[in-house]
This record gives structure tokens, sequence and C-alpha cells, in this order.
């Protein structure tokens, strides 16, 4: 057995990233960008009004005479002199000339007179969005290896983009293993299980972007199973479920190895999720994850989801780790480092069980996994340790 680091090590050694293209804005949500996003245009181009109300020049006048509007989309064409205002809505250019803006709410006007009440203190550049306060033109916005999401694309559009140099998205099949699998749906007899792994999976990179394809529910057969790895080559990523074991059943390692598959590892040093295995088929970066559902989670979560966020061009893949505070004892960890389901309550972070690698209720209840390294000794409420946030 190898450490979950070192497992990571080694597989996000396997991953190229994948190649680029061109998308618009409206398909890009979710992708990662391959360039950096320089900004064509300084946002705002102009000094702009925040509010709505009058554009003046504060010196010399205890009053001042409209003489104008400036409307977004259509700024007023002259200059204020002092004494002089302009009606002004948000988001249009002030005047050359105006020093401060002054909202609506504490003016009075008639006429083309326009004043204030006396308690009113008026402050140079008040409600002004001055040239540029969001970001200039050759400015750096977003750096290779980001993942693009609703905001950040917003922000492309803004900075003067209508297209996005991007990773393609990866290509994942998903192969489920097992005699006693049967598709979602179906009826099942005593010694049959609904087959959800399968379709967790696939939902998990279909969030990362990815372009899943199901090669469906294999029986515990070599020549099936080899057929089936076979007909999955071809896909940037192959994962299979279950089978990865040392039982008489278990055929993914004999099946990958006689597709031809070399194999980087097998087994690491983690609960839940000991029997995982990596390497390359054709092209192909192979990961055999568990077949109980809690393990081919966690599993997932730590080592596919890295995996394809490497392939699609992220420099920091690996699942970000915080500090909590714990609210229940947890015992000493053995040689495996420890991952548990918990949940956030009144500001701590408390385990939750079941601890069973086949019990879907408590995982779907946790808001986080407590990583306890190999080795730790027993931890004591108030403690601190480690989390991952999952959703």
């Amino acid at each position: 057995m190898i450490s979950l680091d070192a497992a990571q090590d080694q597989l996000l050694a396997l991953a190229v990233p994948v190649a680029c293209e061109h998308v618009t804005l409206d398909v890009a949500d979710g992708r990662w960008i391959a360039e950096d996003l320089i900004a064509k245009r300084t946002q705002p181009a102009r000094d702009l009004s925040a509010m709505d109300g009058y554009a003046v020049a504060l010196h010399g006048t205890d009053g001042w005479r409209v003489i104008g509007e400036s409307l977004a989309g259509k700024q007023f064409a002259g200059t204020l002199s002092p004494g002089e205002a302009v009606r002004i809505f948000t988001g249009a250019v002030v005047p050359v000339g105006c020093e401060s803006v002054i909202i609506q709410e504490d003016s009075a006007r008639e006429g083309y007179t326009l004043r204030i009440a006396p308690e009113i203190a008026l402050t140079a550049g008040a409600h002004i969005r001055k040239a540029g306060s969001d970001f200039s033109s050759g400015d750096v916005l977003l750096t290779a290896g980001a993942r693009l999401d609703p905001r950040s694309i917003a922000l492309a559009a803004m900075a003067g983009y209508a297209k996005l140099t991007v990773r393609r998205a990866v290509t994942v099949a998903i192969l489920s293993t097992g005699d006693e699998l049967v598709l979602p749906g179906m009826p099942t007899d005593d010694d049959q299980i609904p087959a959800s792994n399968g379709v967790m999976i696939a939902a998990m990179m279909r969030r990362m972007g990815a372009d899943v394809q199901n090669i469906g529910l294999i029986p515990d057969q070599l020549d099936a199973t080899i057929a089936a790895i076979n007909a999955a080559s071809g896909a940037d990523v192959i994962v299979t479920i279950g089978g990865a074991s040392v039982g008489d059943h278990d055929l993914v390692r004999p099946a990958l190895i006689a597709a031809g598959a070399d194999i980087a590892f097998w087994k690491i040093a983690m609960r839940p999720g000991k029997p995982v295995m990596a390497g390359t088929l054709r092209g192909s970066v192979v990961l055999g994850l568990p077949g109980n559902p809690v393990s081919a989670y966690v599993t997932a979560l730590l080592m596919l989801e890295p995996l394809v966020a490497k392939l699609s061009g992220d420099p920091n893949p690996r699942p970000t780790q915080v500090q909590a505070i714990l609210g229940a004892p947890l015992p000493a960890v053995g040689a495996r480092s420890d991952h548990i389901r918990a949940r956030m309550i009144d500001g701590r972070v408390h385990p939750i069980g079941p601890n069973d690698s086949a019990m879907l209720g408590a995982l779907t209840a946790a808001t986080c996994l407590i990583v306890r390294p190999a080795g730790s000794d027993g931890a004591n409420i108030d403690d601190t340790v480690n989390i991952i946030t999952i959703a």
C-alpha cells in the first residue's frame, strides 16, 4: 500500500491537460480557462454617476443652475462651470467639470434652480465611480487554469470578450462491475442491489464539466470485463467501480493487465477506500474505485475529481482543506488515514454515523469529511481538525 498523498502524486503525474478550444461565453460555464484573461478595455471607461441626482461643480455658488442632463448611453456634451449642474442618472458619464454628485433625495429643485438643505454636507468625488475603478485595459483579470463560473463569465464580457480559450471537456467512461447489480428502478431479489455508484460518479463528473460515457453494468466475468474496458478505451479517463479488491470475483486488475494497461499503483493506505488502483491504457488514464458506495464517493472526491481537474488545466487540483473545531472526541488513527463523515453544528464539526462504507444515509447527511492522518492520536472536543467540504 502507498499513502494517499503518494497515490495522488502518482495519479496526477499521469494527467496531461487536454487540448484547447475556443467557445462562446454562453457555453463557457464550468470550463477551465487556458490563457490569462487580459482586459481589452477599462471599466468604467469614464467617470460615472453611482446614483440618480445632479452632477455639480462644488465651488463658487450657494446654488446651481441646471443646464442639461446626462443619461446612461447618452452623455451631456458640455462642460460644467461653477454654479452649474446637470441632471444625471445612474451609470451616466459625469460631465467635465463635475466635482460631486448630489443624490436626488438630498436635492430641491425649482425650475432650473437646484439647492440643497444647509445640513447636507457635500464632498468631492461623492457618488462618482472613477474611471478604471473596476479594472484597466491590460490588467490580468483571471490566470490560466481558473475555472469559469457565472461571475467570471460576466467579467470576461465586461473586459471585451465574446469567446474564450478553454480546455475541452474531459471524456470520462464509467463501467460498474458486479453480478449483484441491477439498473436503478428495476426489481431486486434479496441478493441484488441497485447500481447506485455509476449514477453517483457520473453526476460528480458532470459537475466537473466532463463528457460522461456510461459503459453499463458488467458481470463478474473476465472476458466481459476485458471487452468493457476495451470499449471504454479512447476516453481520457476510464473509471471502473467495484472488482478492485482481492476476491476470486474481483477481476478488474487482471482484466486491465490483459487489455494492456500499465498499473501505477494498487491499494491506498486510507479508509474508506483501500482497494484503489490507477494506471494507463493506450492514452487513457485508468482509475479503479471500490464498490462500496461511501468508499466510491470518497475516493472519487480525493482521486477522480483532482484527476479530471488536472486534465482540465487546473494548476491546484487537490481538494481544499480548512480547519474546524471538533465537537465530539475521536479515537486514535491506525496505519491508514481516515476520512470521517461529519457536519457542522453550532460552529463545530461533529462526526455522524454509522461509520460503515456501505451506508449512503450518513454520507448524504454529511456536509464535510474530517481528515485524520495515519497515526494520529485521539482528538478531544475543541481540538482543531482539518476538513474537506462536500456538497
